[in-house]
């Protein structure tokens, strides 16, 4: 098919690549070695002296990164023969786009199919103006001049919890407000509660089921306010503040009523099981429409609906899309989760295997954190896979293939895993829900 891709920004790859998903984990690697150096070379017997963070250097090798992945997309355009176009696109009508440039020309290009893949942006509150210079959004904290005395974070949400580990670990004091009563609250509780413990290790104060009322920057300070269950108030000053309450759908200027497509009272591009709109020939896909705004879900959408324009039968589990929290420990997730299991009522067998029983987690002093396997009572049939410990996110996949195939827990704890790996703790952890025969606990 002759294809074009619209783009309103000057670079290509959206927010995962440019603002999300690969600068936070750049940096994320960056101050996980920095705090390593500090903190464990020396039980290693590695011995430094003036050991200091070059932020510049770091948020300067972040934006090599990302440089390097956006020239990969825009190799990847020219090798496949996909014309691009930059700036705002708007439809005129169901099969006609404006593009409107930043020097504000425009032209207009037809299509006999158009997909909706305009993602998101970092959502607010109405009281809160976010100044992009001390109350910021994840964009603004991947590039930071300088390390927080105290970062304070709004929203207890993944995207919090990675960024503030980042200048946690570079030496910033960070607190916590969350409006719910546990961190990660999409999760299994278990995974937020332990991800809580570990980073109370590294200096996070935690203030659960605080609602915020004001945010005040008073210059070189700015200062939350937030209320408890009992109405009573507290005050937290820091010099920066990060609003991490999760992402709205951006829909601006896309100007749907002209094409006729229906949005729903969030904002979301409505779509039906197919990814289609209520106008045939118009699809949408990504953060814009209902499901878990995750780059990964996306991609698989944007291969669904091409195979579907292309007239073949295409399939997605969404239960099956893991969701992983980079934060050390990671924390990685697939299937359903206990609180979901205990909702629906159904008789369900719980095996879990922690780290700390891990050879390999002991050798790598990585020790936090555990894995949790969740399995039909009857028919053992594994129903979600719950981890937190080292390389999790890379673990989670066994998780995710065992479960498309059907696999029951035995069936996992029946497979060889290589001695000494972290992977050993999800066969110990469906050895413990087929009858409790975990090995080594």
């Amino acid at each position: 098919m002759k294809t074009a891709l619209i783009e309103k920004y000057s670079t290509l790859g959206g927010t995962c690549l440019n603002v999300g998903c690969i600068p936070s984990k750049a940096l994320l690697d960056s101050s996980e070695h920095y705090h390593n150096a500090a903190h464990t070379f020396k039980t290693h017997g590695i011995d430094l002296e003036n050991l200091g963070v070059n932020l510049t250097q770091m948020i300067a090798r972040k934006d090599d990164v990302v440089k390097q992945n956006v020239e990969g997309i825009q190799f990847l355009m020219k090798k496949n023969k996909i014309d691009v176009f930059h700036g705002l696109g708007s439809f005129v009508d169901k099969n006609t786009v404006k593009i409107t440039k930043e020097d504000a020309s425009a032209e207009e290009i037809t299509g006999k199919n158009i997909i909706i893949a305009t993602g998101s942006k970092p959502s607010t509150l109405p009281f809160i103006k976010l100044d992009k210079q001390r109350v910021i959004t994840s964009t603004e904290a991947l590039k930071l001049k300088e390390i927080p005395k105290h970062m304070i974070i709004i929203g207890g949400g993944v995207i919090g919890m990675e960024l503030g580990s980042v200048y946690g670990r570079l030496g910033a004091k960070v607190s916590v407000v969350e409006y719910l009563d546990a961190i990660i609250p999409s999760m299994d509780r278990t995974m937020g509660k332990e991800l809580q413990k570990s980073l109370k290790k590294l200096g996070f104060d935690f203030y659960l089921k605080h609602k915020v009322v004001a945010v005040e920057n008073q210059g070189d300070e700015v200062e939350v306010k937030a209320e408890n269950a009992k109405g009573e108030t507290i005050s937290l000053k820091g010099d920066y503040v990060l609003v991490s309450i999760g992402r709205r759908p951006y829909t601006d200027g896309l100007n749907a009523e002209a094409a006729g497509v229906k949005l729903t009272d969030r904002g979301q591009v409505e779509v039906d099981e197919h990814l289609r709109t209520n106008v045939p020939n118009i699809f949408a896909i990504g953060d814009v429409v209902k499901g878990a705004m995750l780059a990964h879900k996306a991609e698989e959408e944007g291969a669904f609906v091409a195979e579907v324009i292309a007239g073949q039968k295409p399939h997605i589990n969404y239960l099956l899309i893991p969701g992983v929290v980079y934060t050390w420990p990671e924390v990685a997730s697939v299937g359903y989760t206990e609180e979901q299991l205990k909702e629906q009522k159904r008789k369900y067998k719980t095996g879990k295997f922690p780290f700390m029983a891990s050879g390999r987690a002991r050798a790598s002093m990585d020790t936090d954190g555990v894995v949790k396997v969740l399995a039909d009572a009857e028919t053992d049939e594994i129903l979600g896979v719950h981890m937190i410990g080292p390389r999790t996110a890379d673990m989670i996949a066994e998780a995710v293939v065992a479960m498309e195939y059907r696999a029951s827990a035995e069936d996992i704890s029946r497979m060889s895993h290589a001695h000494p790996t972290y992977t050993e703790a999800f066969k110990e952890a469906c050895l413990a829900a087929t009858d409790n025969r975990a090995l080594h606990i």
